[in-house]
């Protein structure tokens, strides 16, 4: 049967898919995609597998594919990350049997994508590109599609997608926002953007961003006039967010966990579910934060959410008639979006060469620890972040990395070790020991050549070769 493309692929194969849940690293796993099926969602996607781990490991494509086969997780598209044509395409034929589709992630805005050269840092490599896809749309059984960000001009973003169809991409999901906009930065996406793509290419166009409400969706698919609208945040606040419904927490918490026991997942993803569902009523009921955090096993995640639930249905009894407060549309034990704050209004002038961090810190001052340091805090509650308290080092002669205290040329270690093996030097205090090693080499290699050199025989030796030689032809 010959391979089904662009729209002809999007209505029969995925069956005209207009409820889309994003590929999510350690989020978008079986039991999450499953009970997103069953609240409205058409379509779903892996989280972003590591193409090279993933031809290189076994465990990895049994725990992140293989083992996760479910009648009922179809129609699913498989999402890599990738940046070489050939581990990319080894990857997908690995792939193509368990899936409908193989999405190439252009869109990853993250440090580690950029460290990693991945993501949305390819995206101004339209010749490695092109090979990617072309490649895997010629030897593929499946269709390859893509998922991408936006430029800040229309035009490129417009050019960017073309280039993609030209090589052979079948289906474009475009997040309206650019690889800078991401944390406190993120911004509002733009639907112009996505608008200029869907009216530029002949394939179908899924639309990504300010997706919060099945509203949005509605609304996005008539702005747009993309084929289907995919979510990611809103998914994690509400997987009802495609039903339309805004459930009581508890309602679809339990639904997940009773999900996780059928299909095991990483403990560390059902407690970042669990705190995404109960973000609004952490906000209150913060003791339970660090019970969640603490909680070692299933079931001891599980007695936390159902002592969440039980608060839940005390504030409903004591708040009846009352007015949802803290500037939230509903009460906070119901599924309902996150708006992520962004920078200071004052300081919007000066947030594009900013970073996350600087934010972050002009925003909550020197009382606020961020979450991150709130983990390590609950590690080690002795643990502090004060500057001034801490300890401070002398630097090294070099680089100004903090020097060894008993270097004998006061320097880092790195620099001691290039130094020393330089000069054949040692440095007791970094435990290098260049010409230590060196004498003791040349003195055992002094006493092999000794051993080894045959005894002088004189001429009169009963042991001596010429000797024995001269009575033998005797």
């Amino acid at each position: 049967m010959p391979k089904l493309q662009g729209f002809e692929f999007w209505s029969r194969t995925l069956g005209g898919a207009r409820h889309v849940v994003a590929p999510m690293v350690d989020q978008s796993e079986l039991a999450w995609r499953l009970l997103s099926r069953r609240h409205g969602a058409q379509l779903c996607y892996t989280p972003m597998l590591h193409a090279q781990v993933f031809v290189r490991d076994a465990n990895y494509r049994k725990e992140n594919l293989y083992c996760e086969v479910c009648p009922e997780d179809r129609p699913l598209i498989v999402q890599f990350c990738a940046n070489d044509p050939e581990v990319f395409v080894q990857a997908a034929l690995l792939a193509q049997d368990y899936c409908d589709a193989i999405d190439l992630n252009l869109g990853c805005p993250q440090m580690i994508a950029k460290r990693g050269h991945y993501g949305a840092f390819l995206q101004e490599e339209w010749d490695l590109l092109q090979r990617m896809i072309q490649r895997a749309h010629e030897q593929l059984s499946v269709p390859v599609t893509c998922k991408i960000r936006v430029f800040p001009e229309i035009d490129k973003t417009v050019r960017y997608a073309q280039m993609l169809e030209k090589a052979g991409c079948q289906l474009l999901t475009v997040h309206g926002r650019t690889k800078e906009q991401k944390g406190p930065l993120s911004g509002a996406a733009s639907w112009e953007h996505i608008r200029a793509v869907r009216k530029a290419v002949a394939i179908p166009v899924f639309a990504n961003g300010n997706i919060q409400c099945l509203q949005d969706v509605e609304r996005c698919l008539r702005d747009t006039g993309v084929q289907g609208v995919m979510s990611a945040e809103g998914n994690l606040h509400n997987p009802a967010l495609f039903e339309g419904r805004s459930p009581a927490v508890w309602e679809l918490a339990e639904e997940y966990l009773d999900l996780v026991r059928q299909h095991p997942c990483p403990l560390s993803c059902v407690r970042a579910h669990l705190f995404k569902l109960w973000h609004h009523t952490l906000q209150v009921h913060q003791q339970l934060r660090e019970e969640l955090a603490k909680a070692k096993t299933l079931e001891g995640v599980a007695a936390v959410s159902q002592e969440l639930k039980l608060r839940c249905q005390e504030d409903m009894l004591r708040q009846e008639g009352e007015e949802p407060s803290g500037g939230l549309p509903f009460f906070h034990w119901i599924c309902q979006p996150y708006f992520r704050p962004g920078p200071k209004e004052g300081s919007k002038e000066n947030t594009g060469a900013r970073s996350k961090r600087a934010l972050e810190e002009e925003e909550g001052g020197a009382d606020v620890v961020s979450k991150n340091k709130q983990k390590k805090q609950l590690r080690n509650p002795h643990k502090t972040f004060d500057p001034s308290l801490k300890p401070k080092y002398a630097k090294c002669d070099q680089c100004g990395n903090p020097k060894g205290n008993r270097c004998v040329f006061n320097l880092c270690r790195g620099c001691c070790k290039k130094r020393a093996f330089k000069e054949t030097a040692d440095c007791p205090g970094h435990g290098l020991l260049f010409k230590t090693k060196l004498e003791k080499s040349l003195a055992w290699k002094g006493a092999q050549s000794q051993l080894q050199e045959p005894p002088q025989a004189g001429p009169g030796d009963p042991g001596g070769f010429p000797e024995v030689l001269g009575s033998a032809l005797a």
